[in-house]
Formats: C-alpha cells, structure tokens, sequence
C-alpha cells in the first residue's frame, strides 16, 4: 500500500493506517516490549486522526454533512456503504420471505383434501363440497388432492390480500376463485342441499368481497374536459387617427408661430 508522508493538516490527509505507521510511541511506553510497543502506536494514530483535518475527523465531518446535504452530495463512501446495506437488507427479507412462503405452502398441502374437520358447521358446509371435488378430479389427474386444495386456498388468500391494496390482477383471481368455488360446491354437494350451499356460498363470497373489492365502483366516470381544438374568439376594436406633426422651432413664420389661413 503506498504511504503518503505528507503533514496531517496538508492538502493530502493520510490514511489511519499511514498514521499508525508514521506514529512514534511516547519514550516513557517503549519498554522493549513488542505488545506495548503497537498498543502505543496506536494509541498515538488513534489521538492524531480525531484532530482537526485528521482521517477519522474528516470522516465524521462528511457523516454530518450527508445528514443536512442531498444524495448528490454525500461522499462515495457514504453512498456505498448505504447501498450495500440496503441491498443485503433486500436478500435477507427475500430469503425469509421465500421461507415464509415455503413452510404455508408445506403446512397446506399437509392437509387431508377429503378431511373436513367434523363436518358440520356453516364452514364445513362450504368446504367440503370442495374438498370432495377436488379430490374426484385428481383421481383422474396427475396431482395429489392436498395439492389442489392447498392451490385453491392459496390462490383465494392471495385475491384478498392484493384485492385489499386494490391490485387489478388480484380482484380478477378473486372474481375466478368465487365463480369457481360456487361452480364445484353446485357440481359436489348433496342434491338436497345443494341450492342451499351454493347460496351460502355465495353470501360468504360476497362478504369477503367487501375486503377485496374495496373501492372498487361501477358507476361511470365522467371526465368533462374541454375540446382539444376550441376556436378562440377575440373581438378588438381598432381605431387609426393620424396627428399632425409637431411644428419645429424657428420656422419662417415668426418667432409668434402664427399661420395665415389659406384656402
């Protein structure tokens, strides 16, 4: 590494470990012992880069700075060590979130697709529908039914929390999953009952709506803007009088400026 002699207070401030080089320990701490003799070293580095125009002072003045100034303004190292900072922040909220997602994902697909707790209840009377289709359709595919239902409550799960933040492609899941859900709660449930859960359905789709949908309106939005190509009227009248011009001083009239009528 090239070392700069120059003074501390010159135009070039040396690092700290060029001042930890160019340090020389006070006489009472050089007592022949190597350890005491570095500890001193950098006791003396440490004092001199803390003085006005030293390394470290000069650091925490640009610190201070960035606080009060715009990002233009900052020192590089400032900005690196920020933007370093920031992107392993990112990396690390993605990797938990990608764990996150992955120990849901594993938790639903480890439940029974044809099991509906005990089966009663104005839940399981919604639920159970699905889970029995979905579980005669994957007899003829090649999925597991866990895997199906968990897709199904996945996708519905994600249509109410994005439809809540008003994202368009969430409200469009949402819509499908409610139209498909009433589809195999009509195709599944018992014959006797199945206008009835189909209803109810319907009711429970329609209160998770007002979450999902939340903003959303069907009345038309007018816009009264004015016509891009208007023609503009401005009437002025215009009126042209000629004055006489001004007679010079000191004509052949008379100094009394008096002139003969002439027909």
């Amino acid at each position: 590494m090239p070392h700069n002699n120059k003074p501390v207070n010159g135009n070039d401030t040396p690092s700290f470990l060029d001042l930890l080089n160019q340090m020389q320990p006070p006489a009472a701490e050089l007592d022949g012992k190597h350890g005491t003799n570095r500890l001193a070293k950098l006791r003396a580095a440490w004092k001199e880069s803390w003085k006005e125009g030293g390394f470290l002072y000069q650091r925490w003045e640009e610190v201070l700075q960035a606080r009060q100034g715009s990002w233009h303004d900052a020192a590089t190292w400032i900005k690196t060590s920020l933007l370093l900072g920031g992107l392993s922040l990112i990396v690390l909220m993605l990797d938990a979130a990608g764990d996150v997602v992955s120990a849901a994902l594993k938790g639903l697909s480890d439940v029974p697709a044809t099991s509906g707790g005990d089966g009663s209840g104005l839940w399981a009377t919604v639920d159970q529908p699905i889970r029995v289709f979905l579980a005669d359709q994957a007899a003829h595919l090649a999925v597991a039914p866990a895997a199906l239902y968990a897709f199904w409550q996945l996708t519905g799960l994600l249509g109410l929390v994005g439809g809540f933040f008003g994202n368009a492609g969430a409200r469009i899941a949402w819509l499908l999953f409610g139209i498909g859900s009433l589809a195999m709660i009509w195709s599944a449930a018992p014959a006797g009952g199945r206008a009835a859960a189909t209803g109810l359905a319907a009711l429970m789709w329609a209160l998770a709506s007002i979450f999902a949908l939340r903003g959303l309106t069907l009345r038309p939005i007018v816009h009264n803007h004015p016509p891009e190509f208007q023609p503009q009227f401005n009437p002025a009248l215009h009126l042209h009088a000629t004055l006489p011009a001004p007679t010079p001083v000191g004509d052949d009239l008379g100094p009394d400026n008096v002139h003969p009528l002439q027909r």
